[in-house]
């Protein structure tokens, strides 16, 4: 039997042609002993979603909790951007005054949602 086929291309004459190497019982065979995942219009996984690990844990969750029930969800989540954004702008005037880089800036502005994580302020 010969492997090369007209035109350079490898294939069996023992497997059909080059297009379809398998026909029949052969490629049904093959079919179900090689199965791929079929495509759906879900990914396959959930899309991350941002969820404060400490959810409902800390000394300020329960008040938290209590005034986002009262004022609404809205309205709310509109306070504490203000909150963070003033919260945020604190931090930077205290970078300036100690002579801090941007950097380090950075840095405890991430310290402060973890510290604020931490006691409940995110729940």
């Amino acid at each position: 039997m010969s492997t090369s086929g007209i035109g350079g291309g490898l294939f069996s004459s023992f497997h059909g042609s080059r297009t379809s190497p398998f026909y029949g019982e052969d490629r049904a065979a093959l079919s179900k002993a090689v199965s791929f995942p079929l495509r759906s219009s879900k990914p396959l996984r959930p899309s991350p979603i941002m969820k404060n690990v400490n959810e409902g844990k800390g000394i300020f969750a329960p008040v938290v909790v209590f005034t986002r029930n009262i004022i609404g969800k809205k309205r709310f989540n509109q306070l504490r951007g203000k909150a963070i954004a003033l919260h945020s702008q604190v931090i930077t005037e205290f970078c300036k005054t100690i002579g801090a880089d941007g950097k380090q800036r950075q840095g405890l502005i991430r310290l402060a949602k973890k510290n604020g994580e931490k006691l409940g302020f995110l729940a």
